[in-house]
């Protein structure tokens, strides 16, 4: 059973603004988005709770140096994009 991503608007223009500044992350970019469908538990992407002001968020590595921070919605299987970027962008 997989999951479904939601892409908000404002994530989908960061995502926009994200890989026209480091095009050379697309395909890695992508395989990441098919993995979250398919099982966010995978250990290649080091899915994990943040803290802070971010409490109740979750990221994602798309790369050692670049994260998607997620809102990830267990009971409905849903899993809402919030931001992409580099560590220091993100958190």
């Amino acid at each position: 059973m997989s999951y479904r991503l939601i892409y908000t608007d404002s994530y989908i223009r960061r995502a926009k603004k994200f890989l026209k500044r480091h095009p050379q992350v697309l395909g890695q970019y992508e395989k990441t988005l098919q993995l979250l469908e398919l099982n966010p538990h995978h250990p290649s992407l080091r899915l994990h709770g943040l803290q802070g002001a971010l409490s109740g968020l979750s990221s994602v590595s798309i790369t050692m140096s670049y994260r998607i921070v997620l809102e990830f919605v267990i009971q409905d299987r849903d899993i809402i994009l919030i931001d992409v970027g580099n560590h220091d962008h993100v958190y």
